[in-house]
C-alpha cells in the first residue's frame, strides 16, 4: 500500500509539471538550452565563436584604454562581478557625465537574447550595439580612430587577432567592436526555471511554481516571454502612466516602442524601469501591473511572482579577470577634457 501511495503520488507530481510546464510554453516562456550544441544555434553569429576569439573579445570588454579617458571599460557600466549593470539610476560616463536622458543600464547577461538593443532598440545585434556606448561623449568619448590605433599600437593585441581571425585580418573599430560583441554573446546564464523547463521537476520549489502560475495568470508573460523572459518592444503606458515618467526624457523609438527588459538575474539589476527610479523589485512588479495589464497587483501575487522571479537567478561561469598586454610608446595617451 505504501509503495502505491508514493508511486500514485509521483504520478501525480510528474502529471502537474507536465500540465505546468505545457501552461508555460503556451503562455510563450522558453527555457536555455540544456545542451551546448542547441545554445549554440542560438547565439553564435555569423562570426563564428572560438576559444580564441572570446578571449580576446574579453579583454577589450575589460580594457579602459579604448575610452578616451583610458578609465572607463565596457564593464564599467556592466559589470560582470554582479548584475551585469552598473546598480544606479542612470550610467554615469565620461567626465563623470550623468546619461543626459537619464537611462538605466540594462544587464548584459542575457543579451544575447534580444530582439533588438539599447531602450529603443535602435541596436539590431550585440555587435553593432558595442560601436555606440564607445563613441558617445556621455559614456566612453573615443572615436574610431582612438579604438583601433589603441589596439594596434599594443603587439600583444595583434598577434591575438592574428590568432583568432588568420594573419590578415584588418584590426579594424568593426573588428573589435566585433569581437567585444561576439564576447557578449556567450555571457548567458541558465537557471533553475531552465532545468524545470528542461524536466527536472524539483528544480523549484513549491513557492516558486506558484509564483511561476501566478506570473502566466496575471498576464505577465504577455510581455516577458522567450527564451529572454523579455528582450521584445512593447508600447509602455498602455493602461496608465508610469508614475516616474516625469524623470529623463525618454519616449522609446518612433512608435512609442521601448525594449522590454529581460527578467533573467532580475533579483540582482536594481533599480528598475528604463530611468532606474524603481528602488524595489515587488513596487516594480505592482507598478508593471498597474501601466501595462491594468491590473491592481495585490501583495500576495506580488510576493508569489517574486518568489518566481528569484528562479531566474543564473548560474554565472567562473570568470577570471583578464590580464591586459601592457601599453606602448605608441598607444594613445588618456585624455580627460
Amino acid at each position: 500500500m505504501k509503495k502505491f501511495i508514493s508511486l500514485t503520488l509521483a504520478c501525480t507530481s510528474l502529471i502537474m509539471a507536465s500540465s505546468l510546464t505545457k501552461e508555460a510554453v503556451n503562455a510563450g516562456l522558453a527555457p536555455i538550452p540544456a545542451t551546448k550544441s542547441a545554445l549554440m544555434k542560438l547565439i553564435d553569429p555569423q562570426n563564428i565563436i572560438t576559444d580564441a576569439k572570446v578571449e580576446l573579445g574579453k579583454k577589450l570588454y575589460f580594457d579602459p584604454r579604448l575610452s578616451k579617458s583610458g578609465f572607463i571599460s565596457c564593464n564599467s557600466c556592466h559589470n560582470l562581478s554582479e548584475g551585469g549593470d552598473d546598480g544606479i539610476e542612470a550610467a554615469v560616463g565620461h567626465k563623470w557625465t550623468v546619461n543626459p536622458h537619464h537611462l538605466n543600464s540594462p544587464t548584459v547577461f542575457n543579451a544575447v537574447f534580444n530582439d533588438k538593443q539599447f531602450w529603443d532598440g535602435r541596436s539590431p545585434h550585440l555587435e553593432d550595439q558595442a560601436q555606440g556606448p564607445i563613441q558617445a561623449g556621455p559614456e566612453m568619448a573615443a572615436t574610431k580612430e582612438h579604438v583601433s590605433s589603441t589596439v594596434t599600437s599594443i603587439p600583444a593585441y595583434v598577434d591575438e587577432f592574428k590568432n583568432a581571425y588568420g594573419k590578415n585580418v584588418n584590426i579594424t573599430f568593426e573588428k573589435i567592436t566585433d569581437t567585444i560583441g561576439l564576447f557578449e554573446r556567450t555571457l548567458v546564464t541558465p537557471s533553475a526555471f531552465d532545468d524545470y523547463m528542461n524536466g527536472n521537476n524539483q528544480a523549484l520549489s513549491t513557492k516558486q511554481k506558484d509564483g511561476l502560475k501566478t506570473f502566466i495568470q496575471v498576464g505577465c508573460a504577455s510581455c516577458h516571454n522567450g527564451v529572454g523572459i523579455g528582450g521584445s518592444m512593447n508600447v509602455i503606458n498602455l493602461f496608465g502612466t508610469y508614475k516616474y515618467m516625469d524623470v529623463g526624457d525618454f519616449k522609446g523609438d518612433a512608435n512609442g516602442m521601448v525594449k522590454v527588459p529581460t527578467l533573467r538575474n532580475i533579483t540582482q539589476t536594481a533599480p528598475y524601469f528604463h530611468n532606474g527610479k524603481v528602488a524595489t523589485l515587488k513596487e516594480a512588479i505592482v507598478e508593471m501591473g498597474r501601466i501595462q495589464l491594468g491590473k491592481n497587483i495585490t501583495d500576495t501575487q506580488a510576493d508569489s511572482i517574486e518568489e518566481f522571479l528569484k528562479a531566474l537567478e543564473g548560474k554565472k561561469s567562473n570568470m577570471v579577470l583578464p590580464l591586459l598586454p601592457a601599453s606602448t610608446e605608441n598607444t594613445p595617451k588618456p585624455d580627460l577634457n
